[in-house]
Parts: C-alpha cells; sequence; structure tokens
C-alpha cells in the first residue's frame, strides 16, 4: 500500500511535504557544528530535519577514501602502493579534540560517544630554533626538557604548579594577583620568563593563534591553559583525542540520535530556497515542488545568500601522504605540531597534525599529515612551507585554500543561524566557542558546560 502524502494548510498549490513538513527546526549541512546543533536540539525533544546536499556527511569537513580523494583533487587514479582504498578515512578538515574540553562536553550531552571509539594522540610538539621539541606534560617533564635552560625549567615548573592550583572563584589561590587585570604578558614577567618560553606556553598550551592575548586580562588564557593541563593529566601522552575512522564518524553518530527522537537525515537533498514570511523570518525551505516548515532554519554559511555572511580571511590546508611517521617526534604516529608564527616570521601559527592505520585513517605503512595555516603571504605554497619543511620526504600532496565566513547576523530577525566556516587550526577550540554562540541564539540558553569531561567512556 503506497504511503499517503501528508498536506498542510500551508502548502502552496502544487507543493508537496518535503519528508514530514513540519519541524520545529531545519538544519542545512552535515558538518559537525551543524550535526552537534541537531544532536543538542534533538535531544531536547525537537524535531529536526537536516539536509545536505552532499551524498556523504561532513560537508567541507567529511572524510574520504583514497579513491574521492584523488578524484576531489582531480589527481587521477590512485597510485596501487598505498594500499587499500577501504583503509582511508582523510578528514579534509582535521582537528583534534581537547580531552577535557568543551567539545568532548557536547558530545557527552548527546550521548553520541556511545557509537565512536576514541584514542589518545601520541604527543604535542612545538618548533623552535629550527627544532621540533616535545612540549613538556608534566612539571617533571618540564625539568628534563630541551625547551629551556636550567633555571628557566624551575622558573616554568613554579609557574605551572601556580596554574594548576589557582580556582577563579578562590581568592586563596590567586596569591595577590587580579588575573582579571593583570594581563598575561604582566603574568608571565612576574614568574620571571623569557619571551621563548611566553611563545610555546601560549601557542603550544594554550592554544592562542596570534599575540594580541599577551595584552589582555590574564584569566581567560589561563583557563584555556587549565583545560590543556587537566587534559593532559586524563591520558598522560597528549591532551588530544580523536576519533578511530576519522571524524567522519561524528556527523554518522548524530544522524543515529536524530533519528531516534524523530528527526530525519536526508542526503543528497539541496534547496532551491529559504521561505521567509511576512514577518522576515525565515520559515521554511524549497526544493523543486517540496517544501518543508519550522521556525528557524540553521545551517553553515554555503546554504545562505552572500547578503546573510561576510568573509573572515582564507585558509591553506596542504593533505600530505607519507610513509614514515614525523621525523623528530620519537616515531609517534600520531602528533600535533604547534609552529609559532614569530618562529618563522609570520602573524599567525602553522599547525601539522599527523595520524596513522591505528586511528584508521590510513593503510599500513602509510601516515597522513595535515599542514594548515592562515594565508598571509598570498601564495599558498608560501604559507605552508614552514610545515611542509619539517614532514620529510613526502608520497602525494593535496592543496586547498577556502575562504571562510560569518554571519552578518545573530538570527534573532530573520531566524536563519548561520554556523562561523572551520578556522585553520589543528583543534576545535575556537569552533566550540562558536557552537556555544550557536547554541545561545538558536535557543535563548546557555548550555550546561559544567558536566564531568573526564572520560569520552561516560555516560551523562
Amino acid at each position: 500500500m503506497a504511503e499517503e502524502t501528508k498536506t498542510f494548510d500551508w502548502l502552496p498549490e502544487g507543493m508537496e511535504a518535503l519528508a514530514d513538513g513540519e519541524y520545529d527546526a531545519i538544519v542545512l549541512g552535515t558538518g559537525l557544528k551543524e550535526c552537534v546543533i541537531s544532536g543538542l536540539l534533538s535531544v531536547k525533544g525537537k524535531r529536526v530535519l537536516q539536509l545536505d546536499r552532499n551524498g556523504y556527511y561532513g560537508g567541507d569537513g567529511a572524510s574520504l577514501n583514497l579513491t574521492n580523494l584523488f578524484e576531489k583533487f582531480q589527481a587521477g587514479a590512485a597510485p596501487d602502493d598505498l594500499g587499500a582504498n577501504r583503509d582511508y578515512n582523510v578528514d579534509l578538515i582535521p582537528k583534534f579534540i581537547m580531552a577535557c574540553g568543551n567539545l568532548t562536553k557536547m558530545l557527552l550531552h548527546t550521548k553520541v560517544t556511545r557509537y565512536l571509539d576514541f584514542k589518545s594522540i601520541s604527543g604535542s610538539y612545538v618548533y623552535k630554533g629550527g627544532k621540533i621539541l616535545k612540549v613538556p606534560a608534566t612539571p617533571e617533564e618540564a625539568l628534563s626538557s630541551s625547551l629551556m635552560g636550567l633555571f628557566e625549567k624551575r622558573r616554568f615548573r613554579n609557574f605551572l604548579i601556580y596554574i594548576d592550583q589557582y580556582k577563579p572563584n578562590d581568592p586563596t589561590t590567586h596569591k595577590d594577583r587580579d588575573l582579571s587585570k593583570m594581563t598575561m604578558r604582566e603574568l608571565y614577567t612576574e614568574f620571571g620568563l623569557q619571551p621563548d618560553t611566553h611563545q610555546f606556553i601560549s601557542h603550544a598550551m594554550c592554544l592562542q593563534t596570534d599575540e594580541k592575548h599577551m595584552d589582555l586580562p590574564a584569566a581567560a588564557t589561563v583557563e584555556e591553559l587549565q583545560v590543556y593541563m587537566y587534559s593532559l593529566s586524563r591520558y598522560g601522552t597528549s591532551p588530544y583525542i580523536y576519533p578511530v575512522y576519522g571524524l567522519g564518524g561524528l556527523p554518522e553518530g548524530f544522524s543515529r540520535i536524530c533519528a531516534i527522537h524523530g528527526g530525519t537525515f536526508m542526503l543528497n537533498q539541496d534547496i532551491d530556497e529559504i521561505v521567509f514570511g511576512d514577518d522576515g523570518k525565515a520559515c521554511g525551505v524549497k526544493a523543486g515542488n517540496q517544501m518543508a516548515k519550522a521556525a528557524m532554519v540553521i545551517g553553515d554559511p554555503s546554504y545562505f545568500k552572500q547578503d546573510k555572511i561576510r568573509p573572515t580571511g582564507t585558509v591553506v590546508r596542504c593533505i600530505c601522504l607519507l610513509n614514515h611517521p614525523i621525523p623528530n617526534t620519537n616515531n609517534a604516529e600520531s602528533v600535533q605540531v604547534v609552529i609559532p608564527g614569530p618562529q618563522v616570521d609570520r602573524v599567525n601559527d602553522v599547525f601539522v597534525c599527523s595520524m596513522g592505520h591505528s586511528l584508521q585513517t590510513t593503510a599500513p605503512g602509510i601516515y597522513v599529515a595535515i599542514v594548515s595555516t592562515l594565508s598571509e603571504k598570498g601564495n599558498p605554497d608560501e604559507d605552508v612551507a614552514p610545515g611542509l619543511q619539517v614532514l620529510g620526504p613526502i608520497l602525494k600532496r593535496f592543496t586547498s585554500v577556502s575562504t571562510t565566513y560569518e554571519p552578518v547576523e545573530d538570527g534573532s530577525a530573520d531566524a536563519c543561524f548561520i554556523s562561523k566556516s572551520f578556522d585553520g587550526t589543528s583543534h576545535f577550540e575556537k569552533d566550540c566557542d562558536d557552537l556555544l554562540s550557536l547554541y545561545t541564539r538558536v535557543t535563548g540558553e546557555q548550555l550546561d558546560m559544567t558536566i564531568n569531561a573526564d572520560s569520552v567512556e561516560g555516560d551523562y
């Protein structure tokens, strides 16, 4: 018996309902941000319709097999010596997840973690004076680090101990320092730390991408350093975790959650237009002779007209296939390397992350390393050159240049809630700020970020 087509009073003549027709929210795109928002809305009991013009999950941040990777970059057929197609899940926008950071808390909120396996990244490194050096994981490791001289190591250790015990709401831990007024530069100077040490703490541990934070109140940067140190203490080798089979598994997990809560996911489904009501607010989408209605439309910038978004910069990413780990990283299979901009005469940092077969992203014996940064030279090869130089011999490289966008308005006037494009870093920390802002704009509430993120194995 054929399924009866749903009809609604609001449907124009000749139009049919798209999927179930009426939803609380329509989400355009299956990138990570869109999926997190749809997952959070779903578990709040909202009915969500999520559409993607592509035939795969993840949008610009999809994970591709070897054939699709070569096809995307028009690089011909993949050579046979790179191994089986099924062994590859290469992220187009690779990023590591801070183990106890905000993204982990959001994933726990939605319970998507029950569908995924995570592994710890082997090490976190920083580039200094032409060398790759391990970021100290503990005060004890700091004492044996070649990043600093003997006396600087002691000062660094004292600084870490202060940060570790600092609690914003407990004045006894402040030691007469008001971090809401004292700048980060002043805090470093109080501990006698050298400019080179400021640089690696700020860029490789606090994950600042330029020098602006140095003359702002230290409280926010100190909080970021505490998250780094706490995440590091949970896993020991680095503060980062990563889903086995790549980030593309996250949107697939969210599609299950959406379905469990009565939502609908549709791939290979583009839209012709976003429909606006007489009040100027988005109230649905049209695709061919089909239409769906909702109180809001959420999505990535690529689904909205140019008057709704503005460019914010250009990100250069270079995906490289290697047959060896990154040199000078103790043969670690998965690493992050931060190259502070000032070390290589740049304003913005250059990020390198590498993954191997144990994360099910490549064939045995093959590694994928991705170099990313904000464009500032006008020449993509020149922008990523500092990162490429640390990789050693490269089997194959694929370069992409992407314009990043942000919404012009916050969505309150037109019910169009638009995410920002992913930045050029190799972690999600700044993207989480956008996600939290997007959630608040959509729901009018703050997301509870006090939950325990000690383990992605846990259930909240």
